[in-house]
């Protein structure tokens, strides 16, 4: 197993240098060179599987032997012994069509915590087998930086530097990033929007000198190992309710495109998908896209479900890649254009190919308050903004007599305690590790919008002592 960048320039990879290096020299997004293919006997076989055993089996092919199996087995049931739910994501019907699969049992109440926990502890064992170190740095706009920061805390091999958009997040989500007192920590607030710290995230990697001479490493989703993590729980879910025998559909809330990639590359796999659903805030120029054709940035418009106010979501262009027919030279050129002129049109052809592949609806924050409100009159569950959206998106966009629907609780409601409360009167409360954490000193800086001052800020905290 080998990988590729979507931008087609950058040296070809194992996967253990694709960990470590996160987003493509050219700056691209790795993926690799073919899927690996599970087929119905293969898929059959993982019914009675915990997940831990079947997370070994889906991610198994894509180390290509530069991980051994036994060493992954134990950094796999290590990453989810302690989750909340014995099932580590759990399943529920919430009517005759549609599912929702819980992914909010990990240390920080998101589904980051099911790729992040793995990821951390493959850093560490590939680090220590090279004798190396590396400085993480990653943009958050809100469940990515306390997952990243709790996978890499106290982690002797790495620092980890945070960027978030400065009171953009929820208090919870902002707290359980910046009350982790680990030295190797750090926590940025920046003056801008989630997009301002993704583009400072990239203009980093894009800087060789200083992405070399602080030997950066990524742990959001353009870390291609990040996305192989989260195939699995697509797996889980669709294996839980029938598959191979039975089809599935997925309903994803999505900002930055890395969960629904996640369910595409399930379905490249093999895996028996029928539909593929997005949902999105009125941060909707994933849902324009596919309705149109178009992609076309606009304003940053801030939401009761922060985690989704994104308008450049960076794995969207693994799904171009594909789109356009792995040519990495017309992506590139399609890309730059984007950044130059912020628009976008793929033509017919392609838009046609792109909207049988994955489905769009997009809801404002009256119609999320409605859908949390609905749900629990109608259920008894308690959801977070976002989960509500993928809820909503996969009942308007189900097809008549079509597969059942698996949508996402992707975050604990407790994590939105305000905007829970505001739309169903009920205001949940945090599990009780996480029960002092609005009394938890916090440590963070407030730094300008700009990649100078980041830098230098980096460069002054950063630890490479025992690098090679």
């Amino acid at each position: 197993m080998r990988y590729v960048s979507t931008r087609g320039q950058a040296p070809t990879l194992e996967f253990d240098e694709v960990l470590l290096a996160g987003l493509a020299s050219d700056g691209g997004l790795y993926l690799p060179e073919t899927w690996p293919i599970f087929d119905a006997r293969d898929i059959r076989s993982m019914q009675g599987m915990n997940y831990a055993e079947l997370a070994v089996r889906v991610m198994t092919p894509f180390l290509g032997g530069r991980v051994d199996e036994a060493d992954l087995a134990d950094m796999v049931e290590d990453s989810y012994r302690d989750f909340t739910h014995s099932a580590v994501a759990p399943l529920k019907q919430l009517d005759s069509d549609i599912w929702l699969m819980e992914l909010f049992h990990g240390p920080t109440l998101a589904f980051k915590d099911y790729p992040m926990q793995l990821l951390g502890r493959l850093f560490d064992h590939v680090l220590s087998r090279r004798g190396e170190r590396v400085t993480i740095v990653g943009a958050t706009s809100g469940d990515t930086g306390s997952a990243a920061i709790e996978a890499c805390r106290d982690r002797d091999a790495i620092d980890i530097f945070i960027l978030y958009p400065h009171g953009r997040v929820s208090e919870v989500q902002r707290r359980q990033m910046t009350t982790v007192p680990s030295a190797n920590v750090h926590c940025i607030a920046v003056e801008g929007t989630f997009d301002d710290c993704q583009d400072l995230v990239k203009a980093m990697f894009a800087d060789t000198s200083f992405r070399e001479g602080a030997r950066l490493s990524a742990v959001n989703s353009i870390n291609w190992a990040r996305i192989a993590a989260q195939i699995v729980y697509y797996f889980h879910a669709a294996v839980s309710i029938g598959a191979p025998d039975r089809p599935v559909s997925f309903a994803v809330p999505t900002g930055n495109f890395g969960n629904i990639f996640a369910a595409y590359a399930a379905k490249a796999c093999g895996l028996p998908v029928d539909q593929l659903i997005i949902g999105t805030n009125s941060n909707d120029i994933l849902t324009r896209f596919f309705e149109t054709g178009t992609l076309a940035m606009g304003d940053v418009h801030q939401s009761i479900s922060p985690s989704m106010d994104i308008q450049v979501s960076s794995n969207f262009e693994r799904f171009m890649f594909d789109l356009y027919g792995r040519d990495g030279d017309a992506l590139s050129s399609a890309m730059t254009e984007f950044r130059k002129d912020g628009t976008l049109s793929v033509g017919d052809n392609l838009h046609r190919t792109a909207r049988e592949t994955i489905s769009a609806a997009r809801l404002n924050d009256t119609e999320t308050m409605a859908e949390m409100k609905r749900l629990l009159g109608s259920t008894g569950e308690l959801i977070d903004p976002h989960t509500a959206i993928g809820i909503a998106a996969g009942r308007a966009q189900m097809r008549q007599g079509g597969a059942p629907v698996i949508a996402q609780a992707a975050a604990h409601p407790a994590k939105f305690p305000d905007a829970v409360e505001t739309a169903t009167g009920v205001r949940p409360e945090l599990p009780p590790h996480l029960a002092d954490l609005h009394d938890r000193p916090e440590h963070f800086d407030v730094l300008p919008n700009d990649l100078a001052a980041i830098q230098t800020h980096v460069r002054q905290h950063i630890s490479l002592q025992g690098a090679a």
